[in-house]
């Protein structure tokens, strides 16, 4: 069971769903976040977006890109990481006008991963969305920011690993504030 089937079931509300195993944020594909996003229905009423950190990206080492400074939804280069992350926020904000939230997985090995995680720290502090950082790789980025000399945190984040079901406790509570 997803944590979308999860939240469904637990706290009734309405998801949709456009999971597609192997694909990625950056768009390359016509399954692409960035593809897909666009098959969504523009008239639903939406509290929020949520959308997945892809491991996918790691995995084939997208590039990653940098942060725009702009805020126009057609400069942004859907080609890496960064532009794709942009590219969907925009358009949830633009098409839904409501929060968007990314989360990232509980367990992933991965130091591009960990890369990816940091730019979408930076990405939160232009944009002001919501992060969901799982608990395991929370340890991970405070670690390598104590080695930078930084302690700062600047996120919201579960302290327990998803479930089996797909969502953690804190994650609900989280989600349930918006």
């Amino acid at each position: 069971m997803s944590f979308a089937d999860f939240l469904e079931k637990s706290d009734g509300i309405h998801a949709v769903k456009e999971a597609v195993s192997g694909t990625t944020l950056v768009d390359e594909k016509s399954n692409s976040y960035v593809s897909r996003l666009k098959t969504i229905d523009t008239d639903i009423k939406a509290d929020a977006f949520v959308c997945q950190l892809s491991t996918n990206d790691a995995t084939k080492e997208k590039p990653l890109g940098k942060v725009s400074d702009r805020f126009d939804i057609n400069s942004f280069d859907t080609q890496t990481v960064a532009g794709a992350i942009e590219y969907i926020i925009a358009y949830a904000q633009d098409t839904w006008n409501c929060p968007v939230i990314f989360y990232t997985q509980a367990k992933y090995d991965s130091e591009y991963y960990g890369e990816m995680v940091k730019l979408l720290l930076e990405i939160q502090k232009k944009w002001d969305i919501h992060i969901s950082i799982s608990g395991t790789m929370k340890k991970s980025i405070t670690s390598q920011r104590r080695s930078e000399n930084s302690t700062s945190s600047t996120t919201s984040t579960p302290q327990k690993r998803a479930t089996k079901s797909g969502g953690s406790p804190r994650f609900r509570k989280f989600y349930m504030k918006l």
